[in-house]
């Protein structure tokens, strides 16, 4: 009897955790339908593309998730204008929504959704509000690049919201959720965290990714929908790719036997696109491989739009690895 209840009580606790799946699901492409809608209403008055407003949107998500000087983002819209920025650096009433005040105290807060407020509590205002600051520069790539450097300042923060932009672009939706394991899960291959570990070539220092060790060949794979920033050869990580995702995450793939044919920089790429294979390479001049087994060092770093650092990809690749394996079973 004991077993019994243990048994049903396990298959409630799934059934319950499988629901509570299914709605956060409901809920994640809910929201991205009301996002996508903003920025088509938005692009359909000032012509600024809805992938560039996509685009700065989640990049401007991302940075209030990690940094601690910013507030967390809590509506459909994760843009943050500083409320002295919106209302007017001179303006004496930081918390204004009078649209004629803000414009003449030159701030760029304005009202979107016709209300009569200009409102940073409103995500059609602030939405509006960035694309119509935009628009004073242009609406092709290179106007809004120049006004996006000048509202940012960061050369990085510029190309990161550009790639992000070509990303959904290419692929036309926002749902780039899925992720894959850098290597086939079916392949013979190991790892354990091995972030934080002391290396001595080329002087001590930390070590800033897993290492995957799998057969001199074995296909690498790209693990999100991103764009290749990096491509060539360092003297520690030898042939090595670099692939920026949606979420201003960083992947480094090091070590490499050699990279896919037409591989380059700027590409567009999905979870499982081929990007290399397990090699031995680096620890030297271009070319030199042998010196240690062959393996897939795989980094992640991170960017808040101030700086970048690495954190420890094993519980990801843990969690990447079972995501694809319920995925293989659903087939």
């Amino acid at each position: 009897m004991r077993a019994f209840l243990i048994i049903g009580t396990f298959l409630l606790f799934m059934n319950a955790a499988s629901i509570d799946a299914q709605a956060n699901s409901l809920d994640k492409a809910n929201e991205y339908q009301e996002r996508m809608k903003l920025y088509k209403k938005v692009e359909t008055v000032t012509h600024i593309p809805w992938y560039y407003l996509a685009a700065i949107d989640q990049y401007e998500r991302n940075i209030r998730q990690v940094r601690k000087d910013l507030p967390k983002p809590d509506s459909i819209i994760g843009i943050y204008i500083p409320p002295e920025k919106w209302a007017g650096v001179t303006n004496p009433n930081p918390s204004e929504e009078n649209p004629a005040i803000i414009q003449f105290f030159d701030g760029i807060g304005v009202d979107g959704d016709g209300d009569g407020k200009a409102s940073l509590k409103n995500d059609e205002d602030v939405l509006y509000a960035f694309a119509n600051y935009l628009l004073s520069y242009g609406t092709d790539h290179d106007n809004i690049k120049i006004g996006l450097w000048d509202y940012y300042h960061r050369d990085k923060t510029v190309g990161i919201i550009a790639g992000k932009a070509k990303i959904y672009r290419h692929f036309g939706r926002l749902d780039l959720d899925t992720h894959a394991f850098p290597v086939p899960i079916r392949s013979n291959h190991s790892y354990r965290s091995t972030w934080g570990d002391a290396r001595g070539w080329g002087g001590r220092r930390m070590h800033e990714g897993t290492d995957i060790f799998a057969g001199y060949g074995v296909p690498v794979r790209a693990t999100n929908y991103g764009i290749v920033e990096m491509k060539g050869w360092n003297k520690f990580g030898g042939w090595r790719v670099g692939i920026r995702d949606i979420n201003n995450t960083y992947h480094y793939f090091a070590h490499l036997s050699g990279f896919a044919k037409d591989l380059s920089v700027g590409q567009v790429v999905e979870p499982g696109t081929l990007i290399g294979g397990v090699g031995s390479s680096g620890y030297g001049p271009p070319g030199t491989s042998g010196k240690f087994p062959p393996h897939l060092h795989y980094g992640m770093y991170k960017d808040n739009g101030r700086t970048e650092w690495s954190f420890d990809p094993t519980p990801h690749l843990r969690q990447w690895k079972q995501e694809e394996r319920i995925r293989a079973r659903k087939k």
